[in-house]
């Protein structure tokens, strides 16, 4: 097995004004020009949230290939992205899809970009002690999944990255769909959901380890596809997004909402929305 890694000293954090009543949490989408019922879902939940704010935890995009991508349906995303954070704070974490999401992406959609991991700090209400959510793409505490963790350490080092960006633009976009189609055979090598998750999942032990040292009581991830909810003991659990697609049986659509009306309760708030609930 491998090592957890270490959580920087003081984590990063956001501080949520009490005036936020809703909050989203969204991940692994995987959005693709071949999958537009996806992306229309999510445009539509994106335009009429009634959140007071939104986090994206990585793998928005099923590819990301630097912020220099003209690709038609690259822009259609700046723009929804764009006028969500205009009405809202839209913040994102990369995946291990979209790591090459850059300072000119942000600035061009709006978004406010989140180091991984990040603490939400969700305050409380009267003398309840203060929620404290500690959020993360994931990946990084898969720590039986060997390859990948050799793979993210190298193509996570800022060196591997300036050469793979400095390559021609085409290059690049061979490599996204060369991605995209190993992807669509795993796909179709797996004929249930159950199939498809069957691979390494977060560490036990190193999300306490993480959970005690950003002395929060809930750690929220993406990455494994398997949305549930884990109870690890001493008031510590690990809450798991839900993948999105809508060409599914049934459709993956779905939204983890934290809600103040209901911070008081054993889920401290937290619950899962369809995108019917506004």
């Amino acid at each position: 097995m491998s090592t957890a890694p270490l959580l920087p000293q003081p984590v990063p954090s956001v501080q949520a004004p009490q005036h936020w009543q809703r909050v989203d949490f969204i991940s692994d989408l995987h959005l693709d020009a071949h999958e537009r019922a996806t992306f229309d879902a999510w445009a539509q939940h994106m335009a009429h949230t009634p959140a007071d704010a939104l986090f994206i935890l990585g793998d928005l995009f099923e590819v990301w290939v630097g912020d220099d991508n003209p690709d038609p349906f690259a822009l259609q995303c700046i723009a929804v992205l764009k006028a969500t954070a205009q009405r809202l704070p839209v913040y994102f974490m990369c995946g291990n899809r979209d790591f090459l999401v850059g300072a000119d992406l942000l600035k061009a959609s709006g978004m406010q970009g989140l180091s991984d991991p990040t603490v939400l700090d969700l305050g409380a209400t009267g003398n309840a002690q203060p929620t404290r959510i500690l959020l993360s793409h994931g990946d990084a505490l898969c720590l039986d999944d060997h390859d990948y963790l050799a793979f993210r350490a190298q193509v996570r080092q800022p060196e591997w990255q300036a050469a793979f960006l400095a390559k021609p633009l085409t290059e690049r976009q061979a490599y996204a769909r060369d991605v995209r189609n190993k992807s669509e055979a795993l796909k179709r090598s797996h004929t249930t959901q159950a199939d498809f998750t069957d691979y390494a999942d977060v560490d036990s032990q190193a999300a306490i380890a993480w959970l005690k040292g950003a002395d929060a009581q809930v750690l929220l991830h993406g990455h494994t596809h398997k949305p549930a909810a884990h109870d690890l003991g001493d008031g510590l659990s690990r809450w798991v997004l839900s993948d999105w697609h809508a060409d599914s049986q049934p459709p993956r659509l779905e939204v983890l909402s934290w809600l103040r009306q209901n911070e008081q309760s054993p889920t401290r708030g937290l619950c899962r929305l369809p995108l019917s609930v506004v």
